[in-house]
């Protein structure tokens, strides 16, 4: 069950960004904060290439095999297979608006709003997963499939595991994001550095 540990380091790795995010919005709207807009893009970029890229074709590996073992997770995984093809247009609307903000500062409100809109989604789509297709997964999958989905995992996380060169290293763009982010909700040392 490697998997369900692998799903919820990284649902806390995604909800930590948006917290990030939703503080630092909140602190340069009330005047407090200096907009450090490359970390914005690199966290919008994250959220993009780490959450709706990376981590979704992971979840598909055990729903696509909870499906199989139950229909009580039909009407779910369906809503959650919806959500993850609708990804693309989802983030493309985020970027449309913080490319816009970035282009004009008085931008900064609809920026905050589409961010509040993705943020609440995602939301609910984690909750979603943790509180009613993970308990599901856990009742109706056997030893041998856990085996088989935490291979299936590993075997992506490897093929895209940053290592070759060829894609991104996650953890080393998630500390530097860390690193970046004001205090309390980061360490402080911004402003970001691509």
């Amino acid at each position: 069950m490697e998997s369900l540990h692998i799903i919820g380091d990284e649902h806390q790795s995604i909800a930590a960004i948006m917290h990030a995010i939703r503080y630092m919005l909140k602190e340069v709207g009330a005047g407090k904060l200096q907009a450090d807009l490359k970390l914005f893009q690199a966290m919008v970029h994250y959220l993009d290439a780490y959450a709706e890229q990376r981590h979704h074709p992971k979840e598909d590996i055990l729903f696509d095999l909870l499906a199989k073992r139950t229909d009580k997770a039909a009407n779910s995984l369906a809503q959650l297979a919806e959500q993850h093809g609708a990804a693309p247009q989802r983030i493309a609307a985020l970027q449309q608006a913080l490319d816009a903000y970035l282009a004009d500062a008085g931008k900064f409100a609809q920026f905050a709003q589409a961010f509040d809109a993705y943020a609440e989604f995602y939301r609910n789509h984690m909750m979603l997963e943790e509180d009613v297709v993970l308990p599901l997964a856990r009742q109706h999958l056997t030893a041998a499939d856990w085996a088989a989905v935490d291979a299936g995992f590993r075997e992506e996380m490897q093929s895209k595991s940053g290592k070759d060169g060829k894609h991104e290293d996650f953890a080393g763009l998630f500390s530097r994001l860390v690193d970046a982010a004001p205090a309390p909700i980061g360490l402080g040392s911004g402003p970001f550095k691509g």
